[in-house]
């Protein structure tokens, strides 16, 4: 029988366990955070349960509505995910709505938030099977280090620092995957080897809390995947309000979400990118804030 409850929360195939094995730390974070707003929703007479969002036999219309949580396989099947992502999106309510989880999909929404004067870090986009020589971009760019990844990615997915020298290597060891996708050249952000990159999270419109990653010394990666570490941080102002300014020039406007954001080498503050579909929230360093999650789901409701 199709599973039913007032709210899904999404995740995927990995980490539907409802229990995590010893020493299982990433898996014993979701549920931890779940876990977190299962309770909040509850306290508002919410039911909620964790569901793979590509099972196939459930049937969405039995849930009120259906919140991304940690559906992180999304990008790895991204036209199954737009599929299905068509069909639920007439079956339940979601949290985010759909325009806002296709628009967020793919950073090319750094450009729109650039035009709308958001200030995000520098980009320029490559199509898929442009053929033009990596190492010809990054000279032309004159950024002198860069970042290259694919604008639907996720977890440092073929993510690459590369300079000049090394351009022409990396170029060749992508070419297969950038003849079928969309890249994104960056400059590289030395601030990330320093200080770091910080999350807000918002909620409701408002920043709840922030955390700081840092990568493992030698490397430029911030994801606990690749052994970056998790600190506490309070905000600056200035941070605050590019957060909550970056989150209100989306439309439709998303109930919750992520902007990492890094200092720039002037120190101005520079979005890296919005997590829209399936941000990890860091609930569990500040409890609250799934109060306040709760109250945004039961507001769409």
């Amino acid at each position: 029988m199709s599973p039913s409850a007032d709210v899904a929360l999404l995740t995927d195939s990995r980490y539907t366990a409802a229990v995590a094995a010893p020493g299982d730390w990433y898996l014993g974070n979701i549920l931890a955070e779940d876990a977190l707003l299962q309770e909040a929703l509850a306290a508002r007479g919410l039911s909620a349960l964790r569901v793979d969002w590509a099972r196939p036999d459930v049937d969405w219309s039995r849930f009120r509505s259906a919140v991304f949580r940690t559906t992180w396989d999304y990008f790895d099947r991204a036209a199954a995910f737009a599929r299905w992502l068509d069909d639920v999106a007439g079956r339940t309510r979601l949290c985010n709505a759909a325009a806002t989880v296709r628009w967020n999909m793919d950073k090319h929404y750094l450009a729109d938030l650039a035009r709308d004067g958001i200030p995000v870090v520098p980009t320029r986009f490559i199509p898929a099977g442009s053929g033009t020589a990596l190492a010809e971009l990054v000279t032309e760019s004159g950024w002198g280090e860069a970042v290259i990844k694919p604008c639907i990615s996720g977890g440092a997915r073929h993510t690459h620092r590369l300079d000049a020298g090394t351009a022409a290597a990396v170029g060749a060891g992508l070419e297969p995957v950038m003849a079928a996708e969309d890249f994104m050249l960056q400059p590289f952000q030395s601030a990330i080897l320093t200080t770091g990159e910080d999350s807000l999270m918002v909620i409701g419109g408002r920043v709840t809390h922030a955390v700081r990653k840092r990568a493992r010394p030698g490397d430029y990666r911030v994801q606990d995947d690749h052994g970056g570490t998790v600190h506490e941080r309070v905000p600056e102002a200035a941070q605050v309000d590019l957060a909550e300014r970056a989150l209100a020039a989306c439309t439709p406007r998303p109930a919750y979400g992520r902007v990492d954001m890094v200092a720039g080498a002037d120190g101005r503050w520079l979005v890296m990118e919005l997590e829209l579909i399936e941000p990890e929230l860091w609930l569990r360093h500040h409890p609250p804030a799934a109060t306040a999650l709760a109250a945004a789901i039961a507001t769409l409701l």
